[in-house]
């Protein structure tokens, strides 16, 4: 007879080796998180790793920070995860970030790993987010890269994109069911749907599973440890098309990208990035990417697409935003690459430093466009503030045809809300006739009225975030645009 010993040391001996072999079934998986001042977004997205079910003995991570100063490598580092941390000593952006991880990951040995996940640093994912690329990749010889599909982090039932199709003779992407909602996810936090079993595939009609595509972006990328070392570290364009330049690279070795709809991750929106000093590097490294990529003649109609924009912003008044599009034509056509100085003329603030500019005595009429009567909220509270002032300004609301009502901004008006004419050339004859009657015009920095610039004697750009004021564009700046833009 066995002794109770014997028993539990027989069980333990005919366990262990269905264990090993079981994790030995699982492919090795190096995360690399590129972060730079987001702590509370990386220490997140951490936890959101933590809490996947593909086994952690399984996973390593790697986070490469570029010179963060807002405490992060300190976070990371008094964590008890063991996660490798490489602290740059300057900011080198996306591309430099990514470039400092594969070097890593290319200086391992190189059966080490079997897939390397690249991630954003201000991403949480779906606790099957890395099992299911996996999934593809392990029953797919033919696919090298697999992405998420990306949720807004800020309206979790919206997708931002599912993978993209890029336009080489335009130099634009082509985001798959942008904007598409899963109605059954409303109201539900991202927390709770993290935990759940999802598939998108089940909720969108005519949705596979997974889909080949042309890029998926870095913020969820599986790529093959062997098929990386083969195709290289990123270009050099410090941030923006450099995962679009990969992905096309990797294409054309003869490889498969694909996005998967089981895998999800919740990234912030760009609804909620205003473009600003990314302008420049989106401009000047879709033309680089062109080179590389496009179809004949596609570069000269990407420099007069980015000519007009520049002219588009000038006409808002934006000039400093404007000159980014003229510096990038002007750089890629001295081949500058990399990271540049960027400086922005116009001064931005917090929105939460907003109510000293609205109190200003010397604003005495406001002109309020129903553009801001969902997308700055802290704005509204501001302007309640200064309504309780006695040196209050007068407040007029200014509504879209479309939209006859906006109860929030109706709180703050002195007097009934105007209504502007659905006839478009109505409309510009509205614009023209208020001229000159206010002393600050609001513009929404996500959906600016071109003609609202020119109304009063300043404009006050606000977001979710920051504000910008600007005096009303002149017709010379905006001629003076248009040369400097064909000369670039």
């Amino acid at each position: 007879m066995f002794s109770l010993g014997r028993t539990v040391f027989f069980i333990i001996f005919l366990n262990v080796p269905k264990q090993v072999n079981l994790m030995k079934n699982y492919p090795k998986v190096l995360v690399i998180i590129v972060t730079w001042n987001k702590k509370d977004y990386v220490i997140n997205l951490l936890d959101s790793l933590l809490d996947m079910d593909y086994p952690k003995e399984a996973m390593e991570i790697l986070v490469v920070d570029n010179a963060s100063t807002d405490g992060t490598a300190e976070a990371i580092k008094a964590r008890k995860d063991n996660i490798n941390i490489i602290c740059n000593r300057e900011n080198l952006g996306g591309t430099g970030g990514f470039n400092t991880g594969l070097s890593w990951a290319f200086s391992q040995p190189a059966e080490k790993y079997d897939y390397l996940w690249l991630l954003d640093n201000d991403v949480l994912v779906h606790k099957h987010a890395l099992s299911a690329l996996v999934q593809i990749l392990s029953k797919h010889s033919d696919v090298a890269v697999a992405g998420s599909t990306m949720m807004q982090l800020d309206y979790p039932w919206k997708i931002n994109e599912m993978g993209a199709g890029v336009d080489l003779e335009h130099g634009r992407l082509k985001l798959n069911r942008h904007f598409q909602e899963i109605d059954s996810w409303k109201n539900i936090p991202v927390e709770r749907l993290r935990s759940q079993d999802i598939d998108i595939s089940l909720q969108l009609d005519n949705c596979p599973k997974w889909m080949k595509v042309d890029y998926v972006a870095a913020a969820s990328l599986l790529i093959r440890s062997h098929v990386a070392r083969k195709a290289g570290l990123w270009e050099d364009y410090f941030l923006h098309f450099d995962d679009v330049e990969w992905c096309l690279r990797i294409a054309k070795m003869g490889e498969k990208v694909v996005v998967s709809a089981q895998s999800i991750i919740w990234h912030l929106s760009a609804f909620s990035k205003v473009p600003s000093w990314v302008l420049y590097y989106d401009n000047r490294n879709v033309l680089y990417l062109l080179e590389k990529h496009g179809t004949p003649g596609s570069i000269s109609k990407t420099r007069r697409w980015i000519q007009m924009k520049s002219l588009y912003y000038a006409v808002l008044g934006k000039f400093d935003l404007s000159k980014l599009h003229i510096e990038a034509l002007r750089d890629y056509r001295l081949r500058v690459m990399g990271k540049k100085n960027i400086q922005l003329d116009e001064g931005y603030g917090k929105l939460n430093e907003i109510e000293k500019t609205l109190s200003d005595p010397s604003i005495k009429q406001v002109l309020i466009p129903w553009t801001l009567e969902d997308s700055a909220p802290a704005l509204l509270q501001a302007f309640r503030r200064v309504a309780n002032n006695k040196s209050a300004p007068n407040i007029d609301v200014l509504l879209s045809p479309y939209l006859q009502t906006a109860p929030r901004l109706a709180e703050l008006a002195t007097a009934d809300p105007m209504v502007l004419p659905k006839n478009r050339v109505l409309r510009l004859i509205k614009y023209f006739l208020l001229r000159g009657r206010y002393d600050l015009v609001l513009q929404s920095d996500y959906q600016p009225v071109p003609a609202l610039s020119w109304v009063g004697g300043k404009v006050l750009f606000t977001n979710n975030e920051y504000f910008s004021i600007r005096d009303r564009p002149r017709i010379s700046q905006v001629f003076k645009t248009l040369w400097e833009a064909i000369r670039s």
